[in-house]
């Protein structure tokens, strides 16, 4: 079967993503049909088999076929052989039980105040290669054991390939109102080798101490709910897909503190860091609520190999974590677990593209990062990081609406690859580290209202373009407010202004030419670069220092407001911009 993640959990009106409807060969008839099959009921169920866990001891209640059978509390179902599409209502309790599922059409297992340990590996291992609809009922636990040092389950007959305390061959399909936590200490918590989906206002927390908290192989769709993740193991994830990840809603809280996973192979050393998100495919969120933190050296936030949309919700991600290993080129000097100055050259600091080349044997620790183009069309994004990069793409860098805000202590706030084109919204980069808002291609300001701030001081400037490979600052439209200066040799159509003394730490307002507030923004409590840049759509502007600023909405984590009533303060004098922070090197 093609496996099908949808954008939005409403059947009324589904919209897909790149995928086609899904062809569903679990029915009859598997052909082309219009409808999303990972609603519950859209499933005819043949007949419902409840079983039950008592300590050491299992019983069954409607199995009229004779396909579970018992072995005190290990518990096994071969419906191999039948064509039934069974619910099974799973409950009571064992410390040492387990149930094993074999089948070859659809399923539903409703976990209804189901708690079940493994001291030999998974809690549930299910070998249906079909949709498993999961529908929580009161609170469930599901608890695997770590069998020996390596960590590895057993296999009873060498064929079956278990990966979690809840394991599936097939795809998961959470719903209903309950609560599941997922506890592993041998391997990840919750995997599927299809993918998984999150359908209703269920809320699963899922942790593992040796592994991912949450893998589904060929995605991982959030449309409702609450999920709390969490893996503390070297190298692994929170959300972990060689597909794509997709968010439409619900409530997710993810917190990663492994490190970095150091590996002999015949190629060389491999690094592989942990991440609160790792998507292979394409990742995007249109809603809902995502909270990342990661504290282990050389881990990520939110990564990918693919390209990323950000059209909706609320995303904050904080990586605290240092960089792991040493550079071997560019930058300013060495750096290692323990932390270091600027890990990698940017364009001013040996115009490598990307920020410069990561040695081999290192991992930086960034807060969002994708190898594809990044598109941020809507929604709020704040992120952080204090060992490198805090927003990055290895391609190319659009945003048309919504707030970006991004701070980094040790290198660029904003960094992208390729053009950076920044034509709606509100944007915000923070460095103390380097640049704030660098594009190794060209840099387009074209309708935006930006905040970037560079206090590193020169030859970092707050907006930078890769001139030395012969690209361009274009400000066009927009509002811009510069601390820091930029790039030499910039184009901008109209006017900027300037001026080198300004009150650090205090409010501004900056007004159009009209007299409009366009951006009332708080200066950085400390900087070597002094250099303050203003500009609205190239026209005649004007700025007011020390200004009473209530109400309104925070943006930039709480450096800016906006619909604010903002009162008082003083002119400041304004004269014409014309120059950059001088030619980098």
């Amino acid at each position: 079967m093609t496996a099908l993640l949808l954008a939005s959990c409403s059947r009324d009106s589904i919209e897909t993503t790149d995928a086609v409807i899904a062809t569903d060969s679990d029915d009859s008839d598997p052909q082309e049909v219009e409808g999303d099959f990972d609603f519950i009921d859209t499933a005819d169920f043949t007949r419902t088999i409840t079983i039950s866990w008592s300590g050491s001891s299992a019983s069954v209640d409607g199995d009229d076929n004779g396909c579970v059978s018992i072995n005190g509390s290990r518990v096994t179902v071969d419906g191999t052989s039948s064509t039934d599409v069974v619910k099974y209502v799973l409950s009571g309790s064992s410390t040492d039980g387990s149930l094993t599922i074999y089948g070859a059409v659809k399923q539903a297992l409703v976990l209804d105040g189901l708690n079940l340990a493994n001291s030999g590996g998974a809690a549930i291992n299910n070998q249906n290669h079909k949709r498993t609809y999961v529908v929580l009922q009161g609170s469930s636990t599901l608890q695997d054991s770590a069998v020996n040092a390596e960590g590895n389950y057993p296999d009873e007959d060498g064929s079956q390939d278990m990966k979690a305390a809840f394991f599936s061959e097939g795809q998961l399909v959470f719903s209903g109102s309950g609560f599941l936590t997922a506890k592993a200490t041998g391997k990840a918590a919750i995997t599927s080798d299809d993918y998984i989906r999150f359908l209703g206002t269920q809320t699963v927390n899922a942790s593992s101490s040796a592994g991912h908290a949450v893998r589904g192989k060929d995605g991982i769709t959030i449309d409702d709910g609450t999920l709390v993740a969490s893996t503390s193991a070297d190298g692994k994830k929170a959300l972990s897909s060689d597909g794509p990840v997709t968010i439409n809603g619900g409530t997710i809280s993810l917190t990663v503190s492994g490190g970095t996973i150091v590996e002999s192979t015949d190629s060389g050393t491999e690094y592989t860091g942990s991440a609160g998100i790792k998507s292979d495919g394409p990742f995007s969120i249109t809603g809902g609520t995502l909270t990342v933190s990661n504290t282990g050296t050389g881990g990520k936030g939110i990564s990918g190999d693919s390209t990323a949309s950000f059209s909706g919700g609320t995303v904050s991600v904080s990586v605290s974590g240092s960089n792991y290993g040493s550079s071997s080129s560019g930058g300013s000097g060495g750096w290692g677990p323990g932390g270091g100055s600027r890990p990698f050259a940017g364009p001013g600091n040996g115009g490598m593209p990307g920020g410069g080349q990561q040695s081999s044997s290192s991992k930086s620790a960034k807060g969002i990062k994708f190898d594809g183009d990044i598109t941020v069309s809507g929604g709020s994004i704040s992120v952080s990081a204090s060992g490198h990069e805090a927003f990055e793409t290895k391609g190319k860098l659009s945003v048309t609406s919504g707030t970006l805000y991004a701070f980094s202590s040790a290198d660029d706030a904003i960094n992208s690859a390729g053009d950076m084109n920044l034509s709606g919204g509100l944007v915000c980069g923070w460095s103390t580290g380097n640049d704030a808002i660098d594009a190794n291609g060209n840099l387009y300001i074209d309708g935006a209202t930006v905040y970037a701030v560079c206090t590193a001081g020169s030859p970092e400037v707050a907006l930078d373009a890769n001139t030395e490979g012969g690209k361009q600052l274009y400000l066009q439209s927009g509002n811009v407010v510069a601390v820091g200066g930029l790039e030499n040799g910039s184009s901008i159509s109209g006017t900027a202004y300037s001026t080198s003394s300004w009150s650090k730490g205090s409010w501004y307002t900056l007004l159009n030419a009209s007299g409009s507030e366009v951006l009332t923004f708080k200066t950085p409590s400390n900087s070597s670069n002094g250099t303050l840049v203003v500009y609205s759509d190239g026209k005649n502007v004007s700025l007011k220092s020390g200004v009473s600023v209530s109400g309104g909405t925070s943006i930039f984590d709480g450096n800016g407001c906006t619909g604010a009533t903002v009162s008082g303060g003083s002119s400041v004098s304004l004269s014409t911009y014309s120059g950059g922070s001088g030619q980098r090197w």
